[in-house]
Order: structure tokens, then C-alpha cells, then sequence
């Protein structure tokens, strides 16, 4: 069954990872897609996979910190399909991982740049195409540590704690024009953003993460993107305002 046939939309933070994933699934149920990173090379690396798979998927190159390339991103993305059905708000970065009275707040405000701004910006737009095209769903990346804590990286905690606050605000003021907003709070999963952290934390940390999952196991790309296409699809369609939580039980 293709839950995405004949729809076509947005993946930010495409070029590796959960967004990497998501896009492939959205184009191998039917949808095209439009596949943003800031790295070019490993966005075009994306679409290249979708499309000799037989997909539909075109790069489209964004900082998404930067408010007038993420406008003419969604623009040039509705104006590309026709419309917008669907957006996954899903690029970002872990920070730095320090106490924060030895945090460098240049750091916490880049972090907070992209991954609540960056938010704020993508939905801002999002919006408006979508309530020209007849609606749509948006799913925006939180994480597990939007709703529980996380040492020594309070920039990354307070930007996903952020993100999930948002996506209900969004979801209560543009319901009734038919967009659903909801958020994906993965836990601990597979991806270079992951295995960077890991290397930067002791091995009893390592360790301690390990044992804090129920079922024994790191979550892999294609268990978010799963979940992903499923709140972007009809299927999901009276669900909005909500946190979806793919994390193996971590969170209790």
C-alpha cells in the first residue's frame, strides 16, 4: 500500500541520517519530494538514491537558519509540484556538549538557530503554501530530549523542548485550514549526529545509554522515517498536536 501516492513535499535535513531516510520512504510510497541540506553533496547523494530506485526527488540546496533561504525554499518547492502536502521539518545539530556554565554561547545561540529557528521558519511558510494548496501535515524533529533531560548539552535540550511546544501551538492555530502539525522525538538512533556524540562522551556514558533502552537495541533511521511517513499520511489524518515517541521504551 503507498501511503503517499500522487503527494509531493519537503525534507529538510535530507543529506544523511533520519533525513536521508524519510526521504527515501516518502518517494518509495509515491510521493515526490523535495530534498534540502545544507551539504550539497551528500543532498544530491539522496536524491540519486531516490531516483535510481525509480522515485521522484530533485535537490534543493538551504541553510535553514537563514529565514530567506528557507522562504525561497518552500517557494521554489510549491512552485516546482504545485502544491505542498507535506513538510518534514527534520535538520539539525547536537552542539556542544559542555556544562553550561562553561558553554560558549555562540554555540547555544548556532544551536538554537537551527533547530528551533530553523523550525520557525520552515512552518512559517509552510503554512501559507499549504493553506494555498488545500491543506497538508507537517512533522517537525524533536527528540527524547525534548522531554527528558540530557547531561551537559543544554542548548540541544532547551531547542527540542522548544520544537515540540511549537508544534502544538501551530497545530491549534491552523487545524480548521485542514494542515496537521505534529513532532517526532526519536531516541537514540543510529546516525553520524549519534556516533559523533558518542565519541565526544566517557564510556560509562556510552554505557549507561545502552542499559537505559528496553529493548537492548540503537533504533535505526528507517524506524523514524517509518513513523514519519505514517503522521504525513491520510492515515494519521486526525492526529495533530501530538509527540510521537520512537525510542525502543527509553522514555518511560
Amino acid at each position: 500500500m503507498l501511503l503517499m501516492e500522487g503527494k509531493a513535499g519537503l525534507v529538510t535535513g535530507a543529506g544523511s541520517g533520519i533525513g536521508r531516510a524519510t526521504a527515501i520512504a516518502v518517494a518509495n510510497h509515491g510521493a515526490t519530494v523535495g530534498v534540502s541540506d545544507y551539504n550539497e553533496e551528500s543532498g544530491k547523494e539522496t536524491v540519486a538514491l531516490i531516483n535510481e530506485a525509480g522515485g521522484k526527488a530533485e535537490f534543493f540546496r538551504c541553510d535553514v537558519s537563514e529565514e530567506e533561504q528557507v522562504k525561497a525554499l518552500v517557494d521554489l518547492t510549491a512552485n516546482t509540484y504545485g502544491t505542498l502536502d507535506f513538510a518534514f521539518n527534520n535538520a539539525g545539530t547536537a552542539g556542544e556538549f559542555a556544562p553550561i556554565g562553561e558553554m560558549d554561547s555562540a554555540v547555544f545561540d548556532r544551536v538554537m538557530k537551527i533547530n528551533l529557528y530553523g523550525v520557525f521558519y520552515c512552518m512559517k511558510y509552510e503554512v501559507l503554501a499549504m493553506e494555498a494548496s488545500g491543506g497538508g501535515a507537517i512533522v517537525n524533529t524533536s527528540s527524547i530530549n525534548g522531554l527528558i533531560g540530557i547531561p551537559r548539552n543544554a542548548s540541544y535540550n532547551a531547542s527540542k523542548f522548544a520544537v515540540i511546544g511549537i508544534t502544538k501551538n501551530v497545530a491549534i492555530d491552523y487545524g480548521a485550514k485542514g494542515i496537521r502539525v505534529n513532532a517526532l522525538a526519536p531516541g537514540p538512533t543510529t546516525t553520524p549526529m549519534l556516533t559523533d556524540a558518542l565519541e565526544r562522551h566517557t564510556p560509562e556514558f556510552r554505557e549507561s545509554m545502552y542499559a537505559s533502552l528496553p529493548m537492548r537495541d540503537l533504533l535505526k533511521p528507517e524506524d523514524q522515517a517509518n513513523a514519519a511517513v505514517w503522521l504525513c499520511s491520510d492515515q494519521a489524518r486526525m492526529i495533530t498536536g501530538t509527540t510521537l515517541v520512537v525510542d525502543g521504551g527509553r522514555v518511560p
